[in-house]
């Protein structure tokens, strides 16, 4: 039974990977060495195209990417023993952990990025995450849970601002915080792919992971052209190209969510109220930092349609585009201009600027 499931995620993963984004077209009539290679970790599959190396120095690049990957696939995981599963421990024991090098720095952007997202962006809520049955590999089954059981842990606010950093000293002044990085994992881990290929003489790449990606350099003479998946149909709403130090990063509550009677509930939770977002379907931004697009992208989806202009003006975000449940595109003028939609404009699209 698991290596059924194991193969099917497989294949979702390259589904998401082959629709989602369209990294690395055609660079024209260009002969420079191209190197590809995939990995499976995080639950999805990452996609390598590297450019202008030589063959043995792009897998030993990817392999020495892939041992990053399983670290922190392992100390970063959300309910899965490792370091982070220690400090939550610490935390609603009252103690105080100390934390790596390899996890600290992850712990403090976060918290940074919370702070500048109105905690819309909020990675202290993991007991609300787990409550709704997403500390799981499979997805949560049966009734959801009650609206008493919610209310009270939302009442908690657990925010980042309560960790206490002293130094590699991490505590909790409220130990109803847990922390889950599930919206900004991804982007911090891909950040460190693109530090760790440049340390390795590598300038032309992109890393892929499901759909959210960082570029380095250039694909040949065109620049790297993405695409940003329809959030209501397999197939591509949009995409833009994407100069080489930027990256794109889509949060959308279509694939992964609880359905019951009839009723879904998408796996991004709103910090205040502990409820499933249900307004918007998709945000994608495009940023030159994956950690910042990463959780941008949640804060985003939980401001909704009235208010994710000033969050995006908070967290320094110039490129954004969201997709409510009616299919109603928004876009900032500056994401809007490098957009090119897959079958003319969508029915609905409002620009307004957050700026």
């Amino acid at each position: 039974m698991r290596n059924r499931l194991n193969g099917a995620r497989r294949l979702a993963a390259l589904a998401v990977a082959a629709l989602v984004t369209l990294a690395a077209c055609d660079g024209g009539a260009d002969d420079r060495v191209e190197h590809r290679e995939t990995l499976y970790v995080f639950g999805t599959l990452v996609e390598f195209v590297i450019r202008d190396v030589p063959e043995a120095r792009a897998r030993a690049a990817v392999a020495a990417v892939e041992r990053d990957f399983r670290l922190m696939h392992r100390d970063w995981h959300a309910w899965k023993p490792g370091e982070l599963a220690r400090l939550n421990t610490a935390i609603a024991r009252g103690e105080t952990f100390e934390a790596s090098p390899h996890l600290l720095p992850l712990v403090r952007r976060s918290q940074e990025l919370a702070a500048r997202s109105d905690d819309l962006f909020n990675p202290a809520i993991g007991r609300l995450i787990a409550l709704w049955g997403f500390h799981a590999d499979e997805p949560p089954r049966g009734p959801p849970p009650s609206a008493e059981e919610v209310a009270q842990l939302a009442a908690a606010r657990p925010r980042m601002s309560d960790l206490v950093i002293d130094g590699a000293a991490v505590r909790s002044r409220n130990p109803a915080v847990q922390l889950d990085f599930g919206a900004v994992a991804k982007g911090a881990a891909l950040d460190r792919a693109v530090a760790r290929l440049r340390a390795m003489g590598i300038d032309n790449a992109v890393v892929n992971a499901g759909g959210d990606l960082n570029t380095m350099g250039d694909a040949g003479e065109r620049p790297w052209r993405v695409g940003i998946r329809h959030p209501r149909h397999w197939g591509v709403i949009a995409s833009l190209e994407v100069a080489g130090g930027e990256a794109v990063y889509t949060s959308g509550n279509y694939e992964r969510y609880r359905e019951h009677e009839g009723v879904r509930y998408a796996h991004i939770i709103d910090p205040r109220d502990g409820m499933p977002v249900h307004h918007i379907v998709s945000a994608t931004v495009v940023a030159e930092e994956g950690t910042l697009a990463d959780a941008a992208a949640t804060a985003l989806t939980v401001a909704g349609p009235d208010d994710w202009h000033r969050v995006a003006r908070r967290m320094g975000v110039r490129y954004a585009l969201l997709v409510d449940e009616d299919g109603v595109v928004y876009a900032n003028p500056a994401m809007a201009e490098r957009l090119s939609f897959a079958e003319g404009e969508p029915a609905r699209l409002v620009i307004s600027d957050p700026l």
